[in-house]
């Protein structure tokens, strides 16, 4: 079997390509499914390291133990030169991606009995916005984590242009199509020239009329979500006693993936105790023990999964019913529901919205072509199903057709062909 792989290293979800002959496979890496979603728990109660949906699982059923989730965050950041600690010992970020990125490739191995030495890596047009030193930094991060997990050889390609080669394998004539790729941490977006004839070529800069990318994702819709709809039922947005608002910096680390532990030490739980102790207002302050409550119980993961839910099941629907049973130390404030509809959703990220129309214009100016002449909208990426952003982009590209891709196997499926490309 050929040692080459394509490698989606994903905010929320991972995923591994694989040349077969002339067709790509998209590896099973959890009981069957080609998705991992890019969790590790370090489970203490069962002193073992777990992995993807078991991650999640084992930590939702109250095991004792450190979640860790959007780990890629990290990358271009300070805090990946720093470290954690996990069941009483000092862990490195670098060291935990080098954990996640080896079990990537083992389960991906073992699916189809191969040594895989060679990989191409997808990597968002920019790790980090408007920084090019700390972007090249983070890709050179990636790199050395990639060799650490045992992989020989390893490229890079824009996650956009992979699932551009991914949907050109489909198409039987010329096309301009903008790729919208939005990811758990990152959203991009390339003007790309695709052709069955130009499928063949391997130098493909030519065809690449404009790339660009911001550091907005998934998970930022999730924290906007959050803050609108979920935070207030535990004080955020109350009036203390003397008229100042709820502090809110803890509140926007609930919201966070990668910062929701910090809630969890000692000098963060005594500040929110004296404030709590301090609020007159009785409904406030069951609001502020519920938060305390919550910390204690380390339901931070949860209530940004309850946030993920919402955001998920508003793309397909109008309303959502929300079980938020963990908060049910709110007393006298009604049941533990919250409903949501899709307008509270698109109000909530609106100003996200704004950012990301700002980036698809630009990168149809920096194309030098009208939007009129664009012919596909291709869309991939777990986040890119938001309704919003598509009725946006459909009153602004009117002559394109919408085509939805593999939310998550098309920049597997594109990075695998890219592998073969340059190692088979």
């Amino acid at each position: 079997m050929m040692s080459v792989c394509g490698l989606d290293f994903g905010t929320s979800n991972s995923t591994v390509g694989f040349c077969s002959g002339s067709e790509v496979r998209m590896l099973p890496l959890e009981d069957e499914k080609m998705t991992l979603p890019s969790v590790v728990f370090f489970n203490a109660d069962l002193d073992e390291i777990q992995y993807g949906r078991a991650a999640l699982s084992a930590y939702l059923e109250g095991y004792e133990g450190r979640l860790m989730r959007s780990m890629k965050s990290l990358l271009g950041t300070a805090l990946i030169d720093g470290h954690t600690e996990v069941q009483g010992r000092r862990l490195g970020y670098k060291q935990l991606l080098v954990q996640y990125i080896t079990e990537l490739r083992r389960r991906a191995e073992q699916s189809v009995q191969s040594d895989f030495q060679y990989a191409v890596f997808g990597r968002p047009v920019f790790f980090v916005d408007d920084q090019p030193d700390a972007d090249r930094k983070a890709e050179q991060t990636l790199h050395e984590i990639a060799l650490a997990a045992g992989f020989r050889e390893v490229a890079f390609q824009f996650e956009p242009i992979a699932a551009a080669l991914d949907y050109e394998s489909r198409i039987v004539r010329e096309e301009l199509v903008l790729v919208v790729d939005i990811g758990g941490g990152t959203a991009d977006f390339s003007l790309i020239r695709l052709s069955p004839e130009r499928r063949q070529q391997m130098d493909r800069q030519t065809d690449i009329l404009s790339n660009t990318g911001i550091h907005i994702g998934g998970t930022d819709f999730d924290k906007y979500l959050s803050l609108q709809q979920l935070m207030p039922k535990l004080g955020m947005g109350g009036r203390l006693n003397n008229g100042a608002d709820m502090p809110s910096a803890n509140y926007f680390n609930l919201a966070t993936w990668h910062t929701i532990n910090l809630l969890y030490s000692q000098k963060v739980v005594r500040e929110i105790q004296d404030i709590c102790r301090d609020i007159h207002d009785p409904e406030l302050r069951s609001r502020c023990e519920c938060l305390l409550h919550l910390i204690d119980q380390r339901d931070g993961h949860w209530l940004a999964l309850k946030a993920e839910e919402a955001k998920i099941a508003l793309s397909e629907t109008e309303h959502v019913t929300l079980e938020l049973e963990r908060l049910r130390e709110i007393h006298q404030l009604g049941k533990p529901i919250l409903s949501m509809s899709r307008d509270q959703l698109d109000i909530a990220i609106a100003p996200l919205f704004a950012q990301l129309n700002v980036t698809i214009t630009q990168a149809i100016k920096l194309a030098g072509v009208s939007p009129a002449q664009i012919d596909t909208v291709f869309f991939t990426g777990g986040a890119s199903g938001v309704r919003g952003l598509r009725r946006d982009l459909a009153s602004l590209l009117p002559n394109a057709k919408l085509v939805q891709g593999d939310v998550f196997g098309s920049i597997g499926a594109g990075l695998a062909w890219d592998a073969m490309r340059r190692f088979g």
